[in-house]
C-alpha cells in the first residue's frame, strides 16, 4: 500500500514547479495514493485536503493523521463564537471548547446568507455577491468585509484516539456554541481585506499555511518538508513551491479515471453510481427530481393574448436538499458536503446531456450562477434568445450583476470613435538607477566594475564603459579606438569568435561605450557582467559569475548572477534581442508587459501597478471599450492562474502610488507581478537518458521514512535529522520520532 512515509516520498522536487514539470512516472504514485484517500474518506476530498493527506501523512489504515508523528502543539487554537477568522478548506485546527479540545480538519465551506429561503429560493442580489454586499447593488463601507459562512469540519480525521465520544459530541451540538445541531460551524467570517475575500480556495489556503499554519507547514515531522523540496526557507521560495504542489495535486485528482470532480472537490465514480442507484433519501430519484425542478423553475406564467412574462429563478442546492423527506440525518456532519457535491454533479450531467449550452427544449436557460453560496446557486431563466450562450457550468454571478448599475466612469472608458481601436504603446522606463555601473576597484592594476546587461545592449550590440576608463583611454588614444573584448562565460564554453572580439571604444564627452559586440545567444537582460580594464592596455575582460544553484525564473533557466529588477523590466512579452514592441501582443501578454514595465519596482523584481491606470499604461491613452474589457478579462485570468497577484497600496497627495500602503493615505487596489524563482532540480549534464528518452537520475529530497517493526535508526541518521531540523529554524534540533528514520537527500538511479 502507498504510504507518504514509505521508502520513496510521494512528493518530489519537480512537483514544486507545477504539473508541467512533473514526469508521468513521478505523478502516477501520487494519483494512486490520492485515489485511495478519496475512496477511504466519507467527505468529498478538496484539493487542499488532498494536499494535506500526502504532505502531512494521512494513514489509510484508519488512523488518519493520528497515525503520523505530527505534534498537536503546532496546531493553531481557535475559539468559535458569533465571529471567526478566515478558516479555508484544509485548515487543521484545535477548537477550544472549554473542556476537551476538538481536533478537526476543515473539509468543506460555503456561504450561508440569511436571505436564502428554507426552500432554496435566493434573492437575485445574493447570487454571486461579494463578501461586502449588504443589499441589491449595495456594498458595505470599511476595510474588513464580513460574510456568513457554513464550515464543515471532519472530526474523524485524526483517528479514534483523538475522536470525541458520542456523548461529548452530543453535548457540544446541544449547546450550539461551537457546533450546530448538524455538526457544522455557522459563523460570521471576518476577512482582513476585500482582496482576501476574493481569493480562490488554493491561494487562500497557501496564505493560511504560510502565516497561521506556518508551524505545521515547516514541521520536521512531515514525510518530506517543503523547505527540503525547494531548497530553502525564503518566503518567496516557500510560496512558489507550495502553489506548485497544490497545482500538481489538483492535476493528479483531475487526471484520475476513477474520480469525478466538482470544482475542487473529488469523489469516486463508484460512490456516484451507488448513489444514483439508491432508492432511499437523497438517492437517484431525489437527485433527478431536483434536476427536473431546476429545469422547470422558470416556466413562464401565461398572459392575455398569448404573451409570456420573463421569469428568472435562483435555486440554492443546500437548503433544497434539506426539504427531502428523511434526509436530515444524512445531512449531518460531512454527509452534507457529500450530498451537495453529488447533487451538483447530477445537475451538471443533466445540463451537459440534455441542453445546448444550458438551453433546454422548453426554452429555459439553466446555468450555474454562484458556486459558493449555500451549496451552489443555479439560475433558471426564460424566455430564450435574450442572452448570449456560454459555458453553463462557469459561475457567472448574473444575479448580483443585474442589481449593480453601470458606473458612470465605465461609460467614459474609450472616448475614441466606436470601433476605432488604438494601438498599444510603451511608456518610457523611468528607473534612473536601473543598470547603473558599480565600481569595484580602481587602483594601479586597473579598473574593475560591474553592470547588468540591458535589452538595448543586446539589440544594438554595445555596452557602456565606466567613466574612469573613458577618461584614461580618451586621454591616451583619442575619442575612438580599436579595443579587444574577452568574454568569459563562467561554466560555459564560448566559441572563439565570442570569446575574443575586436570592438570599437567610442569615447564621447557625455557617454562612452564598446560597440560591435557579438553577444552570446544565452545572454539575457539583467545578466551581471564584471569588467576589468588593466591600465595601459586596450583589452577589456568581461566575466559572468555562476550561481550556487541553477534557478528557473518564470520560463527562463538561469545559472549566473543577474539583476532581478532589469529582468522584470526588460525580459517581457514582446521583447527580445531582435525587437521591443507591444504592438501585436494579445491581451494577456499586454497586461503582463504593462505591469512589468510600468509598475512600482522593488529590489527583488516585484512590480506593482495601480489597477485603475492599466488601460492607459498599455495604450498610452484611454482605449476603446472592447480593448478595456479585454484587458480586465485578461487580468482576471492571470490572477486565477497566479501569474499575477492582487495587492493593496496607497496614493499620496501628488497622485503617486506606494507599496506597502501608508496609513495616512487612501488605499488603492494594485495588480502585482512577482517573479517565481524555483530551484532547477536536474541541471543539464547531471542526468542521462534511458532507452526511452526519459531521465534515469532524479533528485530525492531528504524525508522521513517509517521503519519496519524491530528496526531503529543509526546514530548517523539521528544526527542527519537534527541537522535537518536546524535548517528549518529549530536551533537545538529535534530527535527522530519513535518508529521513523531520516533518509538524506540523494540522487536516485546513481
Amino acid at each position: 500500500m502507498l504510504d507518504p512515509y514509505g521508502d520513496e516520498p510521494l512528493l518530489t522536487t519537480s512537483m514544486t514547479q507545477g504539473r508541467a514539470a512533473v514526469p508521468d512516472r513521478e505523478l502516477q504514485p501520487l494519483v494512486r495514493y490520492l485515489e485511495a484517500v478519496v475512496a477511504g474518506r466519507r467527505a468529498p476530498v478538496h484539493t487542499a485536503v488532498a494536499f494535506n493527506a500526502v504532505y502531512f501523512g494521512y494513514d489509510l489504515n484508519g488512523d488518519g493523521y493520528g497515525g503520523s508523528p505530527l505534534r498537536l502543539d503546532d496546531f493553531p487554537v481557535i475559539t468559535l463564537g458569533e465571529r471567526a477568522p478566515v478558516l479555508p478548506v484544509g485548515a487543521m485546527v484545535c477548537v477550544a471548547t472549554g473542556s476537551d479540545p476538538l481536533y478537526a480538519e476543515i473539509v468543506y465551506r460555503e456561504g450561508a446568507h440569511p436571505e436564502v429561503g428554507p426552500l432554496g429560493d435566493v434573492p437575485a442580489w445574493v447570487s454571486g455577491a461579494p463578501a461586502s454586499a449588504e443589499g441589491p447593488g449595495k456594498l458595505a463601507s470599511g476595510p474588513t468585509p464580513r460574510r456568513r459562512e457554513r464550515i464543515v469540519p471532519d472530526l474523524d480525521a485524526f483517528g479514534p484516539a483523538l475522536r470525541l465520544s458520542q456523548v461529548q459530541l452530543h453535548r457540544l451540538r446541544t449547546r450550539r456554541r461551537w457546533l450546530s445541531e448538524d455538526g457544522h460551524v455557522v459563523v460570521d467570517v471576518t476577512y482582513p481585506s476585500p482582496e482576501a475575500a476574493r481569493r480562490d480556495d488554493l491561494t487562500a489556503y497557501a496564505d493560511y499555511l504560510l502565516t497561521t499554519g506556518r508551524e505545521q507547514l515547516l514541521s520536521p515531522f512531515v514525510p518530506v518538508s517543503l523547505a527540503e523540496l525547494v531548497g530553502g526557507t525564503g518566503e518567496e521560495l516557500l510560496r512558489a513551491g507550495l502553489l506548485g504542489l497544490l497545482d500538481t495535486v489538483q492535476t493528479a485528482l483531475l487526471s484520475s479515471a476513477l474520480l469525478r470532480t466538482w470544482g475542487h472537490y473529488a469523489v469516486t465514480r463508484t460512490s456516484l453510481a451507488e448513489c444514483w442507484g439508491d432508492t432511499g433519501p437523497l438517492g437517484g430519484n431525489d437527485l433527478r427530481s431536483l434536476a427536473a425542478a431546476v429545469e422547470h423553475a422558470a416556466t413562464p406564467a401565461k398572459r392575455r393574448r398569448g404573451l409570456t412574462a420573463p421569469v428568472t429563478v435562483y435555486t440554492a442546492v443546500g437548503p433544497r436538499l434539506r426539504q427531502v423527506p428523511g434526509a436530515a440525518e444524512l445531512l449531518e456532519g460531512v454527509g452534507y458536503a457529500s450530498a451537495v457535491c453529488r447533487a451538483n454533479l447530477t445537475l451538471a450531467d443533466v445540463v451537459r446531456r440534455d441542453s445546448e449550452q444550458g438551453l433546454f427544449e422548453n426554452g429555459c436557460l439553466v446555468t450555474l450562477d454562484d458556486a459558493f453560496e449555500s451549496g451552489g446557486v443555479w439560475r433558471s431563466h426564460y424566455p430564450r434568445g435574450t442572452e448570449p450562450l456560454g459555458d453553463p457550468l462557469t459561475p457567472s454571478g448574473r444575479g448580483w450583476a443585474s442589481t449593480v448599475p453601470a458606473p458612470p466612469e465605465q461609460e467614459a472608458v474609450g472616448e475614441t470613435e466606436p470601433g476605432a481601436d488604438v494601438d498599444p504603446v510603451d511608456q518610457p522606463l523611468t528607473d534612473a538607477d536601473l543598470g547603473a555601473c558599480e565600481l569595484l576597484r580602481n587602483d594601479a592594476g586597473g579598473v574593475v566594475w560591474r553592470s547588468p546587461l540591458r535589452l538595448a545592449h543586446l539589440m544594438d550590440s554595445w555596452f557602456p564603459l565606466h567613466p574612469h576608463v573613458q577618461r584614461e583611454l580618451r586621454r591616451s588614444h583619442g575619442p575612438r579606438v580599436r579595443a579587444r573584448l574577452e568574454l568569459d562565460h563562467a561554466g560555459r564554453t564560448a566559441n572563439a569568435h565570442e570569446a575574443g572580439q575586436d570592438v570599437t571604444a567610442e569615447l564621447g564627452d557625455a557617454s562612452s561605450r564598446l560597440t560591435g559586440i557579438a553577444w552570446p545567444l544565452d545572454f539575457f537582460p539583467g545578466l551581471f557582467l564584471e569588467l576589468c580594464w588593466p591600465r595601459g592596455g586596450r583589452v577589456i575582460r568581461a566575466t559572468t559569475t555562476r550561481l550556487k544553484e541553477t534557478v528557473e525564473v518564470d520560463d527562463r533557466v538561469i545559472g549566473h548572477r543577474y539583476d532581478p529588477r532589469v529582468l522584470t523590466r526588460e525580459d517581457t512579452p514582446g521583447s527580445d534581442r531582435y525587437g521591443d514592441s507591444a504592438v501585436g501582443l494579445g491581451s494577456r501578454q499586454l497586461v503582463l508587459r504593462a505591469v512589468r514595465r510600468c509598475g512600482l519596482l522593488t529590489l527583488d523584481g516585484h512590480a506593482l501597478l495601480d489597477r485603475s491606470v492599466l488601460p492607459s499604461a498599455a495604450y498610452g491613452r484611454p482605449p476603446s471599450r472592447s480593448q478595456a474589457l479585454a484587458l480586465e478579462a485578461a487580468v482576471a485570468e492571470l490572477l486565477a492562474e497566479r501569474r499575477l497577484e492582487s495587492a493593496l497600496g496607497s496614493r499620496d497627495a501628488w497622485g503617486q502610488p506606494h507599496y506597502p500602503a501608508r496609513e495616512e493615505q487612501p488605499a488603492i487596489p494594485l495588480v502585482a507581478y512577482r517573479p517565481l524563482r524555483r530551484r532547477v532540480v536536474r541541471p543539464w549534464g547531471d542526468t542521462e537518458p534511458d532507452g526511452a528518452g526519459q531521465l534515469l537520475l532524479q533528485l530525492v529530497a531528504g524525508h522521513l521514512r517509517r521503519l519496519r517493526p524491530g528496526c531503529s535508526p543509526s546514530a548517523a541518521q539521528r544526527a542527519a535529522f537534527r541537522d535537518h531540523c536546524r535548517g528549518l529554524g529549530k536551533a537545538d534540533g529535534w530527535e527522530l520520532p519513535y518508529g521513523y528514520t531520516f533518509v538524506t537527500e540523494h540522487i536516485r538511479g546513481r
